[in-house]
């Protein structure tokens, strides 16, 4: 009878073990789907959805439920979101953030409670130094980094000032700091614009009037489709040159603003002509599926989901041992559509920047062609201050 009833204990306790197992890891994906930057929240869960979807509703061999959620924008709403995710949902894995001004406001309080977090696109520079923590990995960029390309390439032209334009929050001041870290000539002017500003005629008649040789500005979504548009209706476009990093000249911001932007050279870690295994199939499955080509927060969002499921396949869809989990992150044993990727020690990701050129494509859209290397595996300037 004592054998039977430890035989029908052993058969319970494996029940509950596979009832267990079989409950998919929640994912919470905290992102822009509304107001003027709402494709670049789009396209950072359309690129994690096509990953999921490529293993038949896993990452890693290991079932997953995608949760997705608008924050609008907006800092108070995205924590509101997070605070949801953690007591109701019980979510371990948060990632999605647009703007670095909402990362700020949410990360490190979610990553103190344990929550592990990978950036698949916000990249500030607070969270990269001496705010950096152990639950959180960046698997896109620092922000810095993709201007930093810029203003190498800018620093190596006959380009002697340069006049700078961003948006007045986090991100605008790490994307000119970038740029500044690596040019080394005059600079006209640094303004700061409001974050979500749509008229520039002010900013335009002061670039006129300055008489730069040459513009760099990061106005990402419609900020940058209203200033491009604007700048050419000046016609400055023809007088003065433009550059910015990669976030002012995606596909679809280009398929707004068209003609205006040929010729236009941008910084970027990632492309669509990125000539690798991984991106071929990236971009083939992706304009398959969404009838587009991927942008760069495309590109984000399936690296960031690849990367979870290769550490998910390690412990197996366990994370009551996070350490292990993140152990399995930190060696970023997935094949980006990048190519080269590591994590630096502070997580953020060691990789190659390349100058594109927007060119014009045979069927008459436009898009980016890479051009030049400029850094490989560039490490972030904030890596020596965190202390992990």
């Amino acid at each position: 009878m004592k054998r039977l009833m430890m035989l029908v204990l052993a058969t319970a306790i494996l029940g509950l073990a596979l009832g267990a197992s079989a409950e998919p890891v929640k994912i919470g994906m905290i992102t822009t789907l509304s107001t003027t930057a709402a494709y670049l929240g789009e396209d950072i869960r359309d690129g994690f959805q096509l990953a999921v979807d490529q293993e038949g509703g896993r990452l890693g061999g290991v079932d997953v439920e995608l949760l997705v959620e608008d924050d609008g924008a907006k800092p108070e709403k995205a924590n509101q979101i997070a605070e949801r995710y953690m007591k109701k949902d019980g979510v371990k894995i948060m990632t999605g953030i647009v703007f670095s001004n909402v990362a700020i406001a949410v990360v490190p309080k979610v990553v103190r409670d344990g929550v592990v977090y990978l950036s698949a696109n916000a990249g500030p520079s607070q969270l990269a130094g001496k705010g950096c923590n152990e639950n959180y990995f960046s698997v896109s960029y620092q922000n810095d980094n993709i201007d930093e390309v810029v203003g190498q390439y800018v620093n190596d032209s006959a380009h002697q000032n340069v006049y700078l334009i961003a948006p007045n929050y986090p991100a605008g001041k790490d994307h000119l700091a970038g740029f500044k870290r690596y040019f080394k000539k005059e600079i006209k002017a640094e303004v700061y614009t409001k974050l979500g500003q749509s008229d520039y005629a002010a900013e335009i008649a002061a670039i006129r009037a300055a008489k730069p040789d040459a513009v760099f500005f990061f106005l990402p979504g419609g900020m940058g489709v209203s200033f491009i548009k604007q700048y050419a209706q000046a016609g400055l476009n023809e007088e003065i040159p433009l550059y910015g990093p990669a976030f002012s000249f995606d596909e679809r911001l280009l398929a707004a603003v068209g003609p205006v932007a040929l010729g236009v050279k941008n910084g970027s870690q990632w492309s669509h002509d990125l000539d690798n295994p991984a991106n071929r199939q990236f971009v083939a499955a992706y304009r398959e599926k969404y009838g587009r080509t991927p942008t760069l927060y495309a590109s984000q969002g399936y690296d960031t989901a690849r990367l979870i499921g290769s550490a998910l396949k390690v412990v197996n869809g366990n994370l009551e041992d996070l350490a292990a989990f993140k152990a399995a992150l930190r060696k970023a044993d997935f094949e980006s559509v990048r190519g080269n990727f590591s994590f630096g020690s502070n997580q953020h990701p060691v990789q190659d920047l390349y100058i594109r050129e927007v060119v014009k494509t045979d069927d008459g859209n436009y898009t980016n062609k890479t051009i030049q290397k400029v850094f490989t595996n560039h490490v972030d300037a904030y890596a020596a201050e965190c202390k992990m």
